[in-house]
């Protein structure tokens, strides 16, 4: 990686002052960057005119337009500021790719592309609130900004957008970041702010009002509310996201020759998704994971650098996250010979009757919860039979037994959308316990874990995991499968690698 030299301000081609920009990090015993006067009048000049075209309103406009209205009317008179979010550091003077808040994306639209340290202030009025998007356009090409800072300079990053491209871009009214400040210096108690988006601002809107969390947390609720439901153009996100996961899983089962082959075959996988998730989106939406042999025992395993063996399962969980933030969340469990065993057969099939049944019971009107409780009843009747439980089936699934669950411990389905667990701060009552409408979506994802070690079952179940996922929506009448197309059926799983062979 390249040097720079520290910074403390920027000049816009206007000539106008900016605020003051953070100087690099640790970067000091590195720099080599020139700071003569001669050598900035020179690099300030010499360049083409800049193309300064506004685009078209991209479409998620009218979906941000629509989350604002309803935010808006949730919280009259109150000023509503939501951050995007600023880079965090990886290591030393490194920083993780930046990611917006999901509330940010849900207001503006800004995806992928979304500039860091921006933040949308919707400002109370008589009706309403008028929304402005502050962020920092790009520096005069005569600041010592656009060539020198790492963080923020074309030099270093590339081509950044102007307030006016930004303002078409996302059918919004922009201001430069420095402009805020006359915000901030109205902040008042009728303030709310997206809390864990931008800790710096947070703190200085907490000293501004004198707290102010518990006020904050309703506004995280609500836009987690809104989110329940996904219109038209986010339905359309998902299933595109959908659709590039499904190549995923295509390419780790034409790569499975070569996964066996490596050592770490795990991390084969994982390279091998990530891959088409670059191609095909933004990046993964969460870890994946690739989790073969015991390891699939284990619901989160991301280490990811164990050996893909003939005769093991492999679990795989895993979701591409497209330039919108829109993320699919699926999991298959292949075996890595191409055929299950009977006893893995087995397992593998009553994880799939589970996830039929919970698919079956949706529609609109029902509870969310009936989706875990029906697939629960298939894996407590399953285990019984199998002489695993000290109980009956209907005894462990009484609220005060729940034996069955140390077999499945994690829950049926959770919501889904610009996050992998979206919705997470909406009320009980209108998430577990909450009636399903037309436009949720959530997935489904039973599974049966019988660690290597577990002397409560058979040894020939040992070491086995199995689980399941798809992304369902609930339409008017009842459910749609939107990751039917990857193979889940036993006999369709085994047909699919041996055509990949």
């Amino acid at each position: 990686m390249s040097d720079a030299s520290t910074i403390t301000s920027a000049t816009t081609e206007t000539g106008e002052r900016s605020a003051t920009v953070p100087p690099p990090r640790a970067t000091q015993n590195r720099s080599t960057t020139p700071t003569s006067e001669a050598f900035a009048a020179y690099v300030g000049s010499g360049w083409a005119d800049r193309i300064d075209e506004v685009p078209e309103p991209r479409a998620a406009v009218t979906s941000a337009a629509a989350h604002r209205a309803a935010i808006s009317a949730r919280h009259p008179g109150r000023r509503l500021v939501v951050p995007a979010g600023r880079l965090k550091r990886r290591s030393n003077d490194t920083d993780y790719p930046f990611r917006a808040h999901s509330a940010f994306s849900q207001l503006t639209g800004w995806g992928s592309d979304a500039e860091p340290g921006s933040v949308l202030v919707l400002e109370p009025t008589g009706d309403g609130h008028d929304a402005t998007l502050y962020f920092r356009e790009r520096a005069g090409r005569d600041s010592d900004e656009f060539y020198a800072n790492p963080e923020i300079g074309e030099f270093w990053i590339g081509p950044r957008p102007s307030l006016r491209q930004v303002a078409g871009d996302l059918a919004l009214p922009t201001r430069h970041i420095a402009e805020l400040q006359d915000t901030l210096d109205a902040v008042d108690e009728a303030t709310l702010v997206v809390r864990d988006a931008d800790d710096e601002l947070t703190a200085r809107l907490d000293a501004a009002r004198g707290g102010g969390a518990d006020a904050d947390a309703e506004l995280a609720r609500d836009l987690s509310e809104l989110r329940l439901t996904k219109d038209e153009w986010e339905v359309g996100e998902l299933r595109a996201a959908i659709a590039a996961t499904a190549k995923g899983f295509d390419d780790i089962v034409r790569e499975l020759p070569r996964i066996v082959e490596h050592q770490r075959g795990e991390r084969v996988i994982e390279g091998v998704f990530n891959a088409r998730a670059r191609l095909e989106g933004n990046t993964v939406g969460y870890d994946t994971i690739a989790a073969a042999g015991p390891h699939a025992c284990i619901l989160h395993w991301t280490r990811n650098n164990g050996p893909v063996r003939p005769g093991d399962l492999v679990l795989i969980d895993a979701g591409v996250e497209v330039e919108s933030l829109f993320t699919a969340d699926i999991t298959r469990t292949l075996p890595v010979s191409g055929r299950f065993t009977p006893t893995q057969r087995l397992v593998y099939e009553t994880v799939r009757e589970a996830a039929d049944a919970a698919f079956a019971v949706v529609r609109p009107g029902i509870r969310f919860r009936q989706v875990h409780a029906t697939a629960m009843e298939v894996i407590a009747r399953r285990v019984a039979e199998w002489g695993l439980l000290p109980v009956s089936a209907e005894e462990a699934l009484r609220a005060d037994q729940q034996q069955h669950r140390r077999y499945m411990v994690h829950g049926t389905s959770h919501h889904l959308g610009l996050d992998v667990h979206d919705c997470a701060q909406a009320r009980r009552e209108l998430y577990i316990d909450g009636v399903v409408e037309a436009g949720m979506t959530f997935t489904i994802e039973p599974g049966l874990y019988f660690q290597p070690d577990d002397l409560t079952v058979p040894e020939e179940f040992r070491g086995i995991g199995v689980r399941i996922e798809d992304d369902i929506l609930v339409t008017e009448t009842g459910a749609e499968n939107l990751s039917i197309a990857v193979p889940r059926t036993a006999d369709d799983v085994e047909a699919w690698i041996a055509g990949r062979r």
